[in-house]
């Protein structure tokens, strides 16, 4: 699966799918990696591994319209198959979104459907939850509204704060999102009146590594691993 990565930032969610690639444990190419910002720290993980990158800016006085269509464009000229926000911080509207339906995936740092938006993470700590999370999610016009693909929990300690607890989450990302990848590349997921469901029958795991078992380990803090979905028996 040809896969193009999008980013704003520091690219935590890239490098743990880069590294995934190269440890054998995730099946895609990283066609490129696009930034609406200048020079994102994130493209540092890439030119690492000499995968191209490339500044796509919004224009003064840009419409969000105007700026997704000029996206769509140079992302279609790579062909990929899929489109991954890896902290890309912008909602992308339809002029992005129906040049590759069903095809963008993005990663929030929260149990979906509660807290979406920006500072999810604050918000579980204010709420008082006593779990929280991440969610893989493919994308549509809303803001972390789409079908959701894999979710990893984690508890909310009653100390913790904003930072701890975005710390606990962020570790649990990096094995569920190219989880999640791994599960598109295969051709295994279809979404149905905004569900996405995944077809498990006759998957065995990958050699020598699986992110999607290796996922299967981590995705629950309070489950017993005996008991995963999707777990896979001899």
């Amino acid at each position: 699966m040809q896969l193009v990565v999008l980013v704003s930032g520091r690219g935590s969610n890239l490098k743990a799918i880069l590294d995934a690639v190269t440890g054998g444990a995730l099946d895609v190419s990283v066609a490129g990696v696009f930034s609406d910002r200048q020079e994102p720290p994130a493209f540092q993980y890439a030119r690492r591994q000499g995968i191209p990158v490339y500044s796509v800016v919004p224009g003064k006085n840009e419409s969000r319209t105007n700026y997704d269509a000029r996206l769509a464009r140079e992302v279609e000229g790579l062909r990929p198959d899929a489109v991954a926000l890896a902290g890309f911080m912008r909602v992308l509207t339809p002029a992005f979104l129906d040049l590759f339906p069903g095809r963008v995936v993005n990663i929030h740092p929260a149990l979906l459907p509660a807290f979406r938006g920006l500072d999810a993470q604050a918000q579980a700590v204010a709420a008082g939850v006593r779990f929280s999370g991440c969610t893989v999610h493919f994308v549509d016009s809303g803001t972390d509204t789409g079908p959701i693909i894999l979710q990893s929990a984690v508890p909310v300690d009653q100390q913790d704060d904003e930072e701890t607890l975005a710390a606990r989450i962020l570790a649990k990302e990096h094995k569920t999102y190219p989880a999640a990848l791994q599960l598109l590349a295969e051709g295994r997921l279809r979404i149905r009146k905004q569900r996405a469901l995944i077809d498990w029958s006759g998957r065995r795991p990958r050699l020598p590594r699986d992110c999607v078992l290796e996922w299967q380990e981590i995705k629950d803090s309070n489950q017993n691993t005996q008991n995963r979905e999707g777990s896979y028996s001899e």
